[in-house]
């Protein structure tokens, strides 16, 4: 059965990237910061799907080249972000 993606905006202004079946843990959850949705009124869909495409056009280069982020592009020196878990990559 081949199955189909949609954005769906919710009604607390996230925006959800879920099967059209409607399953109730989304793929991907984007939520943007009060002072974002303010500038870009009206346009947060096509924000978003340009996000998702760009993750998607990322994933393809990861899958060819084995894997796309070079230790040396993530920055170590905040320790912050280190404690959190997350990583930042330039």
């Amino acid at each position: 059965m081949l199955s189909y993606l949609e954005l769906v905006e919710l009604p607390n202004g996230d925006i959800v990237l879920q099967r059209s079946e409607g399953d109730e843990n989304p793929l991907v959850t984007i939520k943007f910061s009060q002072e974002t949705r303010e500038h870009i009124v009206g346009s947060a869909l096509d924000v978003a799907r340009a996000m998702v495409q760009a993750g998607i056009e990322a994933a393809a280069l990861a899958a060819d080249d084995d894997g796309f982020i070079d230790e040396e592009d993530i920055d170590d020196d905040d320790d912050d972000d280190q404690e959190l878990g997350s990583k930042i990559v330039h």
